[in-house]
């Protein structure tokens, strides 16, 4: 069985994916931390992290995915869900 310092040798991984993957895993924290006060629509994240709101959506339905968030009720407008971090 190949050990992970073997594997490593043989696949390498760009630099310009390094950084992708940095980039992403940063706009996650920077979102996380934004519901960590209170939940908030995809209008009201986009607004206060100045992103635009499809790349907000992306990122939620990620961290959705992988259990880190939840919706909780639709706005008044019914238009939008809040997001919150999950308990």
């Amino acid at each position: 069985m190949k050990t992970i310092d073997e594997i490593k040798k043989i696949r390498t991984v760009s630099e310009a994916l390094k950084e992708k993957v940095k980039a992403h895993a940063k706009i996650d924290r920077t979102i996380l931390k934004a519901l960590a006060d209170q939940e908030k629509t995809i209008p009201q994240l986009a607004e206060e992290l100045k992103l635009d709101s499809h790349i907000v959506t992306y990122h939620l339905m990620t961290l959705l995915k992988y259990g880190k968030i939840e919706t909780g009720e639709i706005d008044d407008m019914d238009e939008y869900y809040y997001y919150k971090l999950k308990k």
